[in-house]
C-alpha cells in the first residue's frame, strides 16, 4: 500500500515512504508541530492503512478531539488504534484496549513492539516519551526500527527539540531515514512558520523550505502570504484576481481599481494571498514597497495592445528587481488580434526561462496554469541545508 506524508509540497518531494522507513518531524518548541504527524496518520488512515497513535500527555478523548479540530474523525475508521500510555500513568482506567503504564519500561517496550508488528504506520511522540519515561527510552529506538524494517512498518516520530542532551538528539537523528524540520521565522517575534526537508535517504533530491499555516479544519497548508499581481492599466489584473480567488475584494471608482485588489486562494495544498496593484503611473511610488514584501509576481499584459508592453516591463522592473520569481499572464487571448505568447516574449525581450501563459481571465481560462507555473518557480527557489538546524552530526 502506498504511504505518503499527506503534507503539501513535501509529498511532491519525497513521494511514497518506503516500507520500514523512519520519518521524524523535528519541531521547534514554539511551533504547533504535532499536527504534522496527525495529518500523516489521517491521510493514510483514509487510504486503508492500519495506523496507531501513541499518547502519553493527553487523554484519549482529548487526542480524538484534537484530530476532530482539523476535521479528521479517526474513530470512524476500523484501522485506527490509540495506544494509551496516559491513563495508567495518572491512575485512571483506560478506554483503549492497548494501554500500559509508561513507568513500566518492559510493558511499554513489549506493547510498542507488538503495535509496530501489527500496523502499517505508527506515530510515536518521542519527546513526550523522553519526558515521561526518561532519556534511556532512546536506547530502545534502534530495536523498534529493526522491527519496523522487518515488518515493513513506517514509523513517524514527532520530536519537539527541547534542550535534550546532544547524545539523545544524535540518536534520534541517526535512526531517522528522513527528517522534516518544522520551525518559526524569527525577527524578535515569530513572523511565520516553515517546514523543510533536510534529510532523506531513499531519494536524491534538493531540499526546500516551505512556509505554512494551520487551517481548522484542514490541517497544514503551504502558505504564500503575498503574490503581487501587477501590469498596465486595463490589462485585466482585477479580473485575474477574481478569477482565481475563493474570495476577493476590489476598491474601485467607475470600474477602475484605485487601491489594492485582495484575493485568497486555497489550491494544491497551498494557502495563497493575492494582491493586485493599480496600473496608473501615479501609483508607481508604492510598487517598490509592495515588491519588497512579495514572494512572487504575476505580470498581466493585454495581448491585444503591444503598445503597453514597455509600460509592463517598467512595472516589472519596479517590483521584480529583488530577484522575485515572476510569470507573465498573456491576457485577453479570446479577443481578435491577440498576440501569441512567444510573440509577446519576443517583443518584451523576456528570457526563455520566464513562463508566458495564454490567458482569458474573463473566461477563467489559463488562470490556474499561471498559478501552477509560479508555484513551480517558488518551491524550486526555497532552499535549506542541514547546517541551519543544529541537528547533531
Amino acid at each position: 500500500m502506498k504511504v505518503v506524508t499527506g503534507i503539501p509540497v513535501l509529498d511532491d518531494m519525497v513521494g511514497e515512504i518506503p516500507e520500514g522507513k523512519v520519518l521524524t518531524y523535528w519541531i521547534d518548541p514554539e511551533v504547533e508541530g504535532n499536527v504534522f504527524a496527525m495529518q500523516t496518520l489521517f491521510t493514510n488512515l483514509e487510504k486503508g492503512c492500519r495506523c496507531a497513535y501513541l499518547t502519553l500527555t493527553l487523554s484519549p478523548d482529548v487526542v480524538v478531539s484534537e484530530f476532530e479540530e482539523f476535521g479528521w474523525d479517526v474513530n470512524s475508521y476500523d484501522g485506527f488504534e490509540l495506544v494509551d500510555l496516559y491513563s495508567p500513568y495518572v491512575g485512571m482506567p483506560s478506554s483503549c484496549s492497548l494501554n500500559a503504564d509508561p513507568t513500566d519500561r518492559e510493558a511499554v517496550n513489549s506493547l510498542i513492539r507488538r503495535v509496530i508488528r501489527e500496523c502499517d504506520l505508527v506515530v510515536i511522540p518521542i519527546s513526550s516519551m523522553i519526558d515521561v519515561c526518561g532519556e534511556e527510552v532512546s536506547d530502545l529506538l534502534p530495536e523498534w526500527c529493526d522491527i519496523a524494517r522487518d515488518s515493513g512498518t513506517r514509523l513517524i516520530l514527532s520530536f519537539v527539540s527541547w534542550p535534550y542532551p546532544k547524545n539523545v538528539k544524535k540518536s534520534i537523528s541517526d535512526i531517522s531515514n528522513a527528517i522534516v524540520k518544522v520551525g518559526g521565522v524569527h525577527h524578535r517575534v515569530i513572523l511565520g512558520y516553515y517546514y523543510g526537508l533536510i534529510k532523506v535517504d531513499w531519494k536524491n533530491i534538493k531540499s526546500k523550505a516551505i512556509l505554512f499555516k494551520l487551517v481548522r479544519p484542514g490541517g497544514v497548508r503551504a502558505y504564500i502570504p503575498k503574490i503581487l499581481v501587477t501590469g498596465p492599466y486595463n490589462a485585466g489584473k482585477s479580473t485575474f484576481v477574481h478569477a482565481v480567488s475563493m474570495r476577493a475584494i476590489s476598491v474601485d471608482r467607475l470600474g477602475t481599481t484605485v487601491a489594492l485588489d485582495h484575493g485568497h486562494l486555497e489550491y494544491r495544498g497551498f494557502s495563497i494571498d493575492l494582491f493586485g496593484t493599480p496600473g496608473q503611473e501615479r501609483f508607481d511610488p508604492i510598487l517598490k514597497m509592495l515588491g519588497k514584501e512579495a514572494l512572487g509576481v504575476i505580470l498581466v499584459v493585454d495581448s491585444t495592445k503591444p503598445e503597453t508592453f514597455p509600460r509592463a516591463k517598467q512595472m516589472l522592473e519596479e517590483v521584480a528587481h529583488f530577484g522575485l520569481p515572476y510569470v507573465v499572464a498573456a491576457n485577453k487571448q479570446d479577443l481578435p488580434g491577440a498576440l501569441p505568447p512567444e510573440e509577446i516574449r519576443k517583443r518584451m525581450f523576456l528570457p526563455e526561462e520566464v513562463p508566458v501563459i495564454p490567458v482569458s481571465a474573463v473566461k477563467g481560462e489559463g488562470v490556474y496554469e499561471v498559478i501552477d507555473a509560479l508555484l513551480e518557480l517558488l518551491t524550486g527557489s526555497w532552499q535549506v541545508s542541514e547546517d541551519e538546524f543544529e541537528i547533531p552530526a
